[in-house]
């Protein structure tokens, strides 16, 4: 890459390759996992790799058939952040003459297996010991998935190698008050110079999931805050529990991370809800809405390994899957005539054609088994059609200028470490309309001249004395997303303490070349 230049978008002349980052879609997924980290995004791109840190599949982990299916329908790349509700670490207890040492797991949960091992080799000193922690696939396997090494721990509080403080940096353990009074004693193993101490069986899986600890705390960056700055494309939240829904509380706070993120919420419809006709009469009346979200009918039947035979699943985990691979196909956005489920997963209730039109039209998207010709193509949609939010109702519309808020955002914060003034602004402004010139040349939008198809502004009419006062650029541009000459009209703006972009309405003729008068927001 140029020195210079931004992922996504670059500066007009200086670079060359495609200005909208082409890279597969990543779909965060929030929920319960057998073992691993907690409340820390973890990106996986596969479900061997998904097993090997998270366990894999477990019963009472609707993440993980969702993840499953995630993959199986097309789905590369997933960030998966593992929630608890009262899990427990297992704890080691190594001698020590005649205390004991206490370490306790970093990651709870009953299948986090550790062992330890403590040697003296080329030491000298009387408080100081070598320590190996080890993270081994099942209780007495030799098979080691992680390990560290503390060479030269201290047990004096008021040395550089404490081992309290050096634990602090661990992954797999921490040490538990009190201390004993002594280093503990050398690991052995009879016939083995060198043996290891395994972890108790106190290790516990937790509760069942709330919705209080899906949300999670922003201060703490746990739950739903715990995904940060990190990008996302979608966010799948599975249910609870196989028969407990998601509560609105948690949909609501996903739906405006997903607005603050220009990313997408995969959203189930209520359990309840067991027939197309109950959907088209239950969505009128259900209260969340949210141009941010989408939702897929009916639940997926699918084989569950666990309990060999098949059983009904929520379709977040498969319709993420569907998502990321119409995008890949389609750079765009271009919405999938029908949603096709692949091989081995089918739905459970069959839809007909009047009911997946009505369902359209009501802001959800049905799933199919089968492929036929003749089949009437229905524009995939947003939570936002049926609400009264006509603008976002479509999906390829609304992921279209997602991704390009969230290029454009991301590739102009170098304004912010240069002069708030014309000359940066007119750089800005320029480098936007040739990026946005290159989707038009692609097909990206509505409208056979740029004048149809998109306008970008950065210069006194947006950035005012108040504004340039605040240390704030602001940018406007706006996109044709559906029809020509009918602009979707985003404000990004950039401060030091942070930058943002949302949608805004225009007076159109404010936005045009040449137009004196400041453009009211």
């Amino acid at each position: 890459m140029v020195e210079g230049c931004t992922p996504g978008l670059e500066p007009a002349g200086d670079c060359a390759g495609p200005l909208l980052a082409h890279r597969p879609p990543v779909t965060a997924f929030v929920g319960r996992a057998l073992k691993g980290p907690v409340h820390r995004p973890v990106p996986v791109a596969g479900f061997a790799e998904f097993e090997r840190v998270f366990g894999g599949l477990w019963q009472p982990s609707t993440l993980s058939y969702a993840l499953e299916q995630f993959f199986a329908s097309g789905g590369r790349r997933a960030l998966i952040v593992r929630v608890a509700n009262g899990a427990r670490a297992p704890t080691l207890a190594l001698p020590a003459g005649e205390g004991v040492l206490r370490l306790a797991g970093v990651h709870p949960g009953s299948r986090e297996y550790l062992r330890a091992s403590v040697d003296y080799d080329g030491i000298a000193g009387a408080d100081l010991f070598n320590l190996v922690i080890q993270r081994v696939r099942s209780a007495g396997s030799e098979r080691i998935e992680d390990q560290e090494i503390f060479r030269r721990v201290s047990m004096l509080p008021d040395s550089g190698r404490f081992i309290g403080d050096l634990l602090l940096r661990s992954q797999l353990a921490r040490v538990v008050d009190p201390l004993p009074a002594q280093r503990p004693d050398r690991s052995s193993l009879a016939g083995r110079a060198i043996g290891y101490t395994c972890c108790n069986s106190d290790g516990d899986d937790g509760d069942p999931l709330t919705d209080y600890d899906l949300i999670g705390s922003a201060g703490e960056r746990t739950g739903l805050f715990a995904l940060g700055a990190e990008d996302f494309d979608f966010l799948c939240i599975p249910p609870l529990t196989r028969a407990q829904d998601l509560g609105l509380g948690t949909l609501l706070v996903a739906a405006r991370l997903c607005r603050e993120r220009h990313a997408l919420l995969i959203v189930d419809p209520p359990s309840g809800w067991t027939s197309a006709q109950e959907v088209i009469e239950g969505i009128r009346r259900w209260p969340f809405r949210s141009a941010n979200a989408v939702m897929f009918y009916p639940r997926v039947r699918s084989l569950d390994l666990l309990r060999g035979r098949e059983e009904t699943f929520a379709s977040c985990g498969a319709a993420a899957g569907l998502l990321s691979r119409a995008e890949e196909l389609h750079p765009f956005g271009a919405a999938e005539a029908q949603w096709l489920l692949r091989p081995g997963l089918h739905p459970a209730v069959d839809v007909s054609d009047a009911q997946r039109l009505r369902l359209a039209q009501a802001g959800v998207n049905a799933l199919v088994a089968a492929r036929e010709s003749g089949r009437p193509a229905f524009s995939a949609r947003t939570l936002a059609a049926g609400g009264g939010s006509p603008d976002w109702a479509y999906l390829s519309a609304r992921r279209l200028g997602l991704r390009i808020a969230a290029s454009i955002e991301r590739g102009t914060r170098w304004v912010l470490l240069e002069q708030n003034s014309p000359a940066t602004w007119a750089k800005a402004g320029a480098l936007v309309s040739s990026f946005l010139e290159r989707l038009a040349g692609e097909g990206a939008f509505a409208g056979a001249t740029s004048r149809d198809s998109y306008f970008v502004v950065c210069d006194e009419r947006i950035n005012h004395a108040q504004s340039v006062g605040a240390g704030r650029v602001n940018l406007l541009f706006g996109i044709a997303a559906r029809r020509a000459g009918e602009f979707d009209t985003w404000l990004v703006s950039h401060h030091p303490a942070s930058s943002r972009t949302r949608p805004v309405s225009v007076n159109r003729l404010a936005t045009a070349d040449g137009a004196p008068e400041a453009i009211r927001l």
